[in-house]
């Protein structure tokens, strides 16, 4: 199962990407404790160890690429994939696009995660930009 999500932040892609990839900046635009770098193939946690996965596929300031899983999967379950599109738009914004994909259909609830844990703090947070 998959679903798509988008949301437009009022900063452009780069501010967007940059913040995704370090721990400050992860952790300041959600709210919970993250390790994370901007190098391929390297692991990460997010709120506060909810989330673990490992940094795919990187296209600087256009794309981010991570599988990606939550204490609440199933042991024996696969990862899934989160792809992160950061497209420019008017007014030196940016278009977030992100897939999920790869989940089992009791995974649904993560879309609203998404919309409450990451996009409702991620826009108040760069609301100060």
């Amino acid at each position: 199962m998959e679903f798509k999500l988008e949301v437009t932040l009022n900063v452009p892609p780069d501010q967007v990407y940059k913040a995704w990839l370090s721990s400050k900046g992860h952790s300041s635009m959600t709210g919970g404790k993250a390790e994370i770098n901007d190098k391929p193939g390297s692991a990460f946690t997010a709120w506060d160890g909810y989330i673990t996965g490992e940094n795919m596929d990187l296209d600087k300031n256009k794309r981010i690429l991570q599988t990606w899983r939550t204490n609440d999967f199933k042991k024996n379950q696969e990862d899934s994939l989160v792809d992160i599109e950061l497209i420019p738009i008017a007014n030196n914004s940016t278009k977030l696009v992100l897939v999920h994909s790869n989940l089992e259909d009791v995974d649904i609830k993560y879309r609203q995660g998404w919309k409450d844990h990451y996009f409702a703090p991620m826009k108040k947070y760069f609301s100060r930009f």
